[in-house]
């Protein structure tokens, strides 16, 4: 990988969101430090930021671990206010976390105020074959119904698609277009501009 740039580069801001247990911190651990986390305690929220070059172009990945315990659901609201990006994941062991990302996905939008907004879909623990509730064709149907990219990752050595999820948020959040709320709040002023002169 070349140095980055001294220059300004974008930061993207990464939320990682699901259930407990999905294995959202060993996912962002993997993909920063490199190292497959086996027991980890149950996160509030932990803050990582790297330089990283995706697609030819340098940025600053600012990546939010978060809490998928119940308790810390309050916080929720506040950290996907932040997000420009997020990542949805469930484990494809357990059924429960693949149908709770309609309730994460619901509350990204409403937070925001938007009908679509950044994010992927992520299913995690694909190395756990034999333990598997979740099918991958049912992985790619929520998707679609979600509107949202598939992925499936595995933070175990040797890691699978674990940098690609990342890379792929970013991507997504580069094809969006100029926020929407922010072209009609011009086109709002360019309108009672006009008005003034009638």
């Amino acid at each position: 990988m070349s140095k980055p740039p001294n220059e300004n580069v974008t930061t993207y801001k990464l939320v990682v969101v699901g259930d407990g247990g999905v294995g959202k911190s060993a996912l962002t651990i993997q993909f920063f430090q490199k190292m497959f986390v086996q027991d980890y305690d149950p996160t509030i929220e932990d803050s990582y930021i790297q330089h990283y070059e995706i697609d030819g172009q340098w940025c600053i990945l600012d990546v939010l671990d978060t809490a998928g315990q119940e308790e810390f659901s309050a916080m929720r609201e506040q950290y996907m206010r932040k997000g420009d990006g997020f990542l949805l994941v469930y484990s494809v062991t357990d059924k429960q976390s693949y149908e709770n990302i309609h309730n994460f996905h619901t509350q990204i939008l409403r937070v925001k105020d938007r009908d679509s907004y950044p994010m992927i879909l992520v299913a995690n623990k694909v190395d756990l074959v034999h333990q598997r509730k979740v099918s991958e064709d049912q992985g790619k149907e929520l998707s679609t119904s979600l509107k949202i990219p598939y992925i499936e990752t595995s933070a175990k050595d040797p890691p699978l698609n674990v940098d690609a999820a990342f890379q792929e948020v970013v991507r997504v959040i580069r094809e969006q277009p100029v926020d929407l709320k922010e072209r009609r709040r011009r086109r709002r002023g360019k309108r009672d501009w006009r008005c003034h002169i009638l």
